[in-house]
């Protein structure tokens, strides 16, 4: 059994305004439910512990899936997610693959968080992968910070330029992602048109770049651990 620790943003606040954000809760849930059903074992953190706040967006009608109704019934995934893990009460040595879903939080404190980035750095030099998907790469700022070449020259997305601007919430955040990355070396890549599912894999390295692509970030992750998926 693969053992997968998914970490989630603690922050809240947005700049110049009174809208949250949060966790998107379908890039959690849709990876979560593809890691469940291939039979791993899901532990999660976040740099405070607790609950993290959800992205009252990503509970809005257009954008529940099949996952976000299947979490709304799942008592035990619901208490998981109510109690998640300090990070410096998990370490790399104990799981397979580390996966960081999204939400404009992570622009705040993972990508600033030194034990997040240490914890980064370990996966990887152990030969582990690190997965994340859409604002969840910002999570590997604070670790390329550490060592430059967590980013120099690899290929990898997240949330795009463009996505920002349409999203109406780029006023609202200190950097965009996809300048950041780029600034730190990386090789951004994006989908052709805003919006669409587009994944990365640069050796250890699994980005996926919005929302649509939380679960074939997390497919892709599966496929390189030798887990078998749907």
């Amino acid at each position: 059994m693969k053992k997968i620790l998914v970490i989630t943003t603690s922050h809240q606040a947005l700049t110049d305004t009174d809208s949250t954000t949060g966790l998107w809760i379908g890039e959690f849930t849709d990876p979560y439910y593809v890691f469940i059903d291939a039979g791993c074992e899901v532990t999660l953190a976040s740099p405070l512990g607790g609950k993290p706040p959800i992205d009252p967006m990503s509970l809005l009608t257009e954008h529940i899936t099949g996952s976000n109704k299947r979490f709304q019934e799942d008592t035990f995934a619901q208490r998981a997610l109510d109690h998640t893990l300090t990070l410096d009460a998990v370490s790399a040595a104990d799981f397979d693959a580390v996966f960081f879903p999204g939400g404009h939080g992570p622009l705040f404190d993972l990508a600033n968080d030194a034990t997040c980035g240490r914890l980064i750095l370990d996966f990887l030099q152990s030969g582990k992968p690190v997965a994340a998907v859409c604002h969840g790469p910002a999570a590997l700022i604070k670790a390329a910070e550490l060592d430059p070449t967590v980013l120099q020259g690899k290929r990898v997305t997240g949330f795009s330029n463009a996505e920002e601007r349409l999203a109406m919430r780029y006023k609202h955040i200190p950097y965009t992602l996809q300048d950041r990355l780029v600034a730190l070396g990386a090789d951004y890549t994006k989908g052709l048109v805003p919006f669409i599912s587009h994944t990365e894999q640069d050796g250890l390295l699994i980005t996926g770049q919005n929302p649509l692509s939380a679960g074939p970030t997390a497919k892709a992750l599966l496929s390189h651990l030798g887990v078998t998926h749907a």
